[in-house]
């Protein structure tokens, strides 16, 4: 657990929730069971700073490596950079926005966070990219990844109540748009090697 904890303010809630305060509260009205808030934490501390993700992309350019896999090493690395990068953007665009997080006292906080700042959620900016390079990597889908380890992950910010719906929205679009770079990316070194070869044959 982050050694910074999300702080609540003690004072009287006023008048009927409304926007995302509101929907936070019947999220966590519906859904958050301690069966569901332990698993939301467990999501939460594999994501933080994206070291989860690291680990399995450090695992796959292993087993790639030990398959003498140059392509697929590459790939494992990306999504490990990725990841990592989409991370380091969700951060300095907090420090740009500095949003607070959640502090209606209505709200059940229940995770410590290793900063106040919510805008984006760096755990949904980290998780989409990598569910789209790890996929990537591993010969999956496009889509399957994203599709079982996008929501669960997006919904546990909100079950613990670290994040306001148009935080963990707008993480997801950002850590699409970070693999999208580091897709575009990696064709362009395609196409360069490609393109150098050919010339050196030419010679």
């Amino acid at each position: 657990m982050s050694s910074e904890s999300t702080e609540q303010t003690t004072t009287a809630p006023a008048g009927e929730p409304t926007g995302e305060v509101k929907v936070l509260m019947d999220i966590q009205s519906a859904i958050a069971t301690p069966p569901v808030t332990a698993a939301a934490r467990g999501l939460s501390h594999f994501g933080e700073h994206s070291l989860g993700w690291l680990a399995i992309s450090a695992a796959g350019w292993a087993l790639a490596t030990r398959r003498d896999d140059a392509a697929a090493q590459r790939r494992w690395i990306e999504a490990g950079v990725g990841a990592f990068g989409a991370h380091a953007a969700s951060v300095v665009i907090k420090r740009i926005v500095r949003r607070k997080r959640p502090h209606d006292p209505r709200i059940e906080v229940g995770v410590s966070t290793p900063s106040k700042l919510s805008f984006p959620s760096s755990h949904a900016t980290s998780t989409t990219a990598a569910a789209i390079l790890i996929g990537r990597a591993a010969g999956l889908p496009p889509s399957l990844l994203p599709a079982l380890l996008v929501p669960p992950m997006l919904t546990s910010r909100l079950v613990l109540g670290v994040h306001y719906p148009s935080d963990v929205a707008a993480g997801a679009a950002i850590g699409a748009l970070s693999a999208g770079a580091v897709i575009a990316g990696d064709r362009y070194i395609d196409s360069a090697m490609t393109t150098c070869v050919g010339r050196n044959r030419e010679k």
